[in-house]
């Protein structure tokens, strides 16, 4: 039987074998979930970078560039990382270079893998349904905030290993935590994420609407996966 796992966090990586695997990469606030809804938008592919410098000469080849440092806007970049910000219509069969805090870098640390998903809460079924109908063992990784361990992205992987119980074998105890944790909380799950410390970092930064939208289930049907270092969709696009 196909096995999942979850590494809660990039500082955590080095413990486990990613060759052979689909690496879901989550960063619920926001990074995933921005590249989720650029894709469902029409972007026609985001290239992500852990280097903010290297992220910023994309510009001179035409890529519109998105930069995040503390959950705030990079400088003299085109966006920063809401997801409302991939919902430009002027973005639309355009491609975009990212870097993030802690999604991009997390990106990075999967390159070894088989195949890298997006994944967000935004298209939680669409990327369950995927991973069903791979022949390959799963592991979610979560981008976690500077190495630590967070609330919403270990969730989003108790949500998603609750989705795919049927068809995987848990390959450690991660799994079965996140789930656990998962099925307590899923009942105040904005209320609950609105306390972490990353919501609370971004409200400080006043945002409010980003938590709440990167929260909502199945917004879209599209899977966004690496293939040569861009995340392209695999097919088109269904907005509800």
């Amino acid at each position: 039987m196909k096995t999942i796992d979850v590494c809660l966090s990039p500082d955590l990586i080095h413990l486990f074998n990613v060759k052979n695997k689909v690496i879901v990469v989550v960063d619920i606030l926001r990074a995933t979930s921005c590249m989720t809804t650029g894709m469902a938008y029409g972007i026609k592919s985001i290239k992500p970078f852990s280097s903010l410098e290297e992220c910023q000469q994309m510009k001179s080849k035409g890529y519109y560039i998105a930069g995040e440092r503390n959950g705030e806007k990079v400088d003299d970049f085109d966006l920063g990382n809401s997801p409302f910000d991939y919902m430009n219509p002027n973005l639309k069969g355009k491609n975009v270079a990212v870097t993030t805090t802690n999604g991009t870098v997390a990106i990075e640390k999967s390159q070894e893998a088989d195949e890298i998903v997006i994944g967000s809460f935004l298209n939680i079924s669409a990327v369950a349904q995927y991973l069903c109908e791979q022949e390959k063992d799963v592991l979610i990784f979560c981008a976690g905030w500077k190495g630590k361990v967070n609330m919403e992205d270990s969730l989003f992987a108790g949500a998603l290993v609750e989705r795919l119980q049927n068809d995987f074998a848990n390959e450690c105890d991660a799994p079965l935590i996140v789930q656990a944790a998962y099925q307590e909380m899923s009942h105040n799950l904005l209320a609950l994420v609105q306390s972490s410390s990353h919501a609370k970092r971004l409200q400080k930064l006043n945002i409010y609407e980003d938590i709440e939208y990167c929260l909502k289930l199945d917004e879209y049907d599209v899977v966004p996966v690496i293939r040569n270092g861009e995340i392209v969709l695999l097919k088109e696009p269904t907005i509800s």
